[in-house]
C-alpha cells in the first residue's frame, strides 16, 4: 500500500514556473513506476509525465515536452514535476500516481494508487 500526497500547486502567471512534489508513504516506493496526470475542468484526466522506478526512463506528453521535467528521489520517497513556461492551458488539477507495472508510461488503469490532487492555475 502506498499513500501519496501532492503539494506545490498554486496560482502563477503565464510564463512562470512551479514545482510539484508528491510524497509517498508506505513500502517499496522505489519499485513503483510514478506518474503525473492532470484533469482540466470539463475534460478527461490525461497522463502528463512518467518515470521508471530508478529514474532512468521518462515519458512526456507532447503538450508538455520541453517544458516539464519529472524526477524522483527514492531516498526521500518523493517524485517531482518541474513545470516551466506555464500557459493557461496547463490549468488543471494535477495528480500523482503509482503503478506496479514496469511499463513507462503504461496505461492509466495500471496506476493503482492516487493522490488527492493539487490545483494549478495559470493566468494569462
Amino acid at each position: 500500500q502506498v499513500q501519496l500526497v501532492e503539494s506545490g500547486g498554486g496560482l502563477v502567471q503565464a510564463g512562470g514556473s512551479l514545482r510539484l512534489s508528491c510524497a509517498a508513504s508506505g513500502r517499496a516506493f522505489s519499485s513503483y513506476t510514478m506518474a503525473w496526470f492532470r484533469q482540466a475542468p470539463g475534460k478527461e484526466r490525461v497522463l502528463v509525465a512518467a518515470v521508471s522506478w530508478g529514474g532512468a526512463n521518462t515519458y512526456y506528453a507532447d503538450s508538455v515536452k520541453g517544458r516539464f521535467t519529472i524526477a524522483r528521489d527514492n531516498a526521500k520517497n518523493t517524485v517531482y514535476l518541474q513545470m516551466n513556461s506555464l500557459a493557461p492551458e496547463d490549468t488543471a488539477v494535477y495528480y500523482c500516481a503509482a503503478s506496479y507495472s514496469t511499463l513507462v508510461p503504461g496505461t492509466e488503469h495500471q496506476y493503482r494508487y492516487w493522490g488527492q490532487g493539487t490545483q494549478v492555475t495559470v493566468s494569462s
